[in-house]
């Protein structure tokens, strides 16, 4: 299932579009939040437990105290803490402490040392901007000092709604209940870290109040059945798709292994691996169901010429219909060789992998190559991991991680590629779309080698089974992830290898379509 990751700017144009446009009242929409969020609270705990309600300024604060009111007409004992001026209030948030007021329930001006079970964070919401001082930034520290339950209202307080950056200090959530849609901070890091349980509820803001302008970021969710490539009963092993892999050199023949199962795991009929003879046991042992084409490291004489080797690859990117290149091959003349054939000689769906990026990012050539075949045939996927990324862009992976979203769109135009960048979370641009998918699924158990072997054999299974390359990219990395996360179930993340994800392939996609 699609979901909408928003922006702090979507958020305040949907917001403002359901008031102005569909004339849904403000305090109506902060009465269904109040509400969404007292549910969930009730949810995990029972009546007569003690709540501190700290609220700001903002909208988000006047969420807060009407939430507490919710709370102690449902017996909570609920004490009421407004942080900052009560002059520099939104309407709305005056509204709501006079109504507390008329029920007698008492406000204090600051947080006063005591015992509670539960803290409600309803400083800031998607507005904040700036980094916090003074009493806010005190607030926030008393919080996470308490050995309270905590429970942020929209986005934990000093957390950037659309990068997940600290802004200074940031309140450190048990549960972050958020509302129409989920914010792009609570899905970066480091802001995913401090959200804790993020649950999204609908408070009346809906799709219709994109009003043509639709967010830029989604993400996906649940079963992936309806977006697995068809099977056809009728079908032999050329009917899904020959994949070529190349990949693997001397003592590094793991990729070629990693990657050409998972290309088999994903539905694809046929391997074909192009890897050096020294690799041909290794192989041939741990993969028999691939196909092998050896070629020989330029050592005197019993290396290739360049020559042989575009005469290998003329006669193996024929039979293929999708091509793998970069695992492991090194950077070698060889594998300049192969890649620059693979850029120039071919118009098939490709994945460009580790190696292969690193080949590119030092080229010029290669680079121009790659963005004349994407005006040709925009069927390239490029794969690097952050610094790969980077070094491709040019700048340092902290800039790249800084604007991540953008910056893999940029690349997407430039190149006429799909690009994912992986990272803790992983970005998908497809050139000439204007959405960007972002991944929400998968653990810090896959932060091991070989990772990025196995998703590039994903994506090119599905590629090989005729799914344009912009989908199987989404597809490949949002699969991968799952299968991350339920091998982290089995062996835990500490002792989590490729191997184990490639295992978990098949159940992830086995409810696929019949």
């Amino acid at each position: 299932m699609k979901r909408y990751l928003v922006s702090s700017k979507e958020m305040k144009e949907y917001d403002r579009n359901t008031i102005e446009y569909f004339g849904v009242p403000s305090m109506a929409l902060m009465e269904r939040a109040a509400l969404a969020v007292a549910e969930e609270i009730k949810a995990r705990f029972p009546a007569g437990k003690k709540v501190l309600i700290a609220a700001g300024n903002g909208n988000n604060g006047g969420d807060g105290i009407a939430l507490g009111r919710m709370l102690r007409q449902d017996g909570f004992d609920v004490d009421f803490c407004l942080i900052g001026d009560r002059g520099k209030c939104s309407e709305e948030t005056k509204m709501q402490l006079k109504i507390v007021e008329k029920y007698g329930y008492p406000l204090q001006s600051k947080m006063e040392d005591k015992e509670y079970d539960i803290i409600v964070d309803a400083l800031f919401g998607v507005g904040l901007s700036r980094k916090l001082e003074g009493k806010f930034a005190e607030a926030v520290r008393q919080i996470n000092k308490s050995s309270a339950f905590v429970c942020s209202v929209d986005v934990p307080s000093g957390i950037h709604a659309d990068d997940g950056e600290v802004m200074g200090e940031a309140v450190r959530a048990d549960l972050t209940v958020t509302f129409a849609f989920e914010k792009l901070g609570h899905m970066r890091y480091p802001g995913r870290g401090y959200a804790g349980e993020t649950i999204c509820r609908d408070i009346g803001i809906t799709p219709e109040s994109f009003l043509g302008s639709a967010p830029e970021v989604y993400t996906l969710s649940g079963a992936v059945d309806d977006a697995m490539p068809a099977r056809y009963g009728g079908g032999n092993k050329g009917s899904f798709g020959k994949v070529l892999v190349i990949a693997g050199s001397v003592n590094m023949s793991g990729a070629c292994e990693l990657c050409a199962k998972s290309v088999y795991r994903m539905g694809a009929g046929m391997v074909k691996i192009i890897t050096p003879e020294e690799n041909r046991i290794i192989v041939q042992t741990n993969i028999p169901e691939a196909l092998f084409a050896p070629y020989r490291i330029n050592e005197g004489k019993t290396g290739e010429s360049p020559e042989k080797l575009h005469k290998l690859l003329e006669k193996e990117m024929e039979w293929a219909d999708c091509i793998v290149i970069g695992p492991g091959i090194g950077k070698g003349k060889e594998a300049y060789t192969l890649l620059e054939h693979v850029l120039t000689d071919g118009g098939k769906p490709l994945v460009i992998d580790a190696d292969g990026l690193n080949l590119l990012a030092e080229d010029h050539e290669l680079k121009g190559m790659l963005a004349e075949r994407g005006k040709r045939v925009p069927n390239a996927v490029l794969t690097p991991h952050l610094a790969e990324f980077s070094r491709l862009c040019g700048c340092t992976p902290e800039e790249a991680k800084k604007d991540v979203l953008h910056k893999t769109k940029e690349m997407a135009g430039r190149y006429g590629c799909v690009v994912v960048c992986k990272d803790a979370g992983t970005a998908v641009a497809v050139p000439n779309e204007p959405e960007i998918y972002w991944n929400t699924v998968g653990n810090d158990g896959m932060a091991t080698a070989g990772m990025g072997d196995v998703l590039a054999g994903v994506i090119g299974g599905l590629l090989a089974q005729g799914m344009e390359a912009g989908k199987a990219a989404v597809l490949g990395v949002y699969i991968h992830g799952l299968a991350g996360d339920m091998a982290a179930k089995e062996k835990g993340k500490y002792a989590l290898m490729a191997g184990d994800v490639i295992n978990c392939l098949g159940s992830v996609t086995k409810q696929g379509k019949g």
